[in-house]
């Protein structure tokens, strides 16, 4: 069984819109499966109006334990030199390079911190 979320992951659609077009909240891979090769008219839509600027999902994955998720990206997101989950301080990360100054910004995730070397 996957849930709506995992399915939304896969089809590459928010949440939201998954909800909206009545995928149900928990599918089998067979019902996925036949989502997928027979795509309804939203969906066709959806994969048509693709433009390839931003993804819908990034996979984040901890530089330090390889704990991954995947979460919607903000606008405001920079492009993140790491990554780092809440267990692990940003001092677990590789060193850093001199002359860099490295930025944290909390919380991008449920249980993720996003880390920026900047010059």
């Amino acid at each position: 069984m996957m849930t709506r979320r995992d399915a939304a992951i896969a089809l590459d659609i928010p949440v939201e819109m998954a909800k909206r077009h009545g995928v149900p909240s928990r599918m089998t891979e067979a019902e996925f499966r036949e989502l997928n090769t027979n795509p309804p008219a939203w969906l066709v839509q959806s994969r048509a109006n693709r433009t390839g600027k931003r993804p819908v999902w990034v996979h984040l994955v901890c530089e330090v334990c390889g704990f991954s998720e995947y979460e919607r990206p903000k606008k405001w997101w920079p492009t993140f030199d790491f990554v780092h989950c809440h267990s692990h301080s940003p001092a677990q990360l590789p060193k850093l390079a001199s002359g860099k100054t490295r930025v944290e910004y909390q919380d991008i995730s449920a249980h993720m911190f996003g880390i920026v070397d900047e010059d």
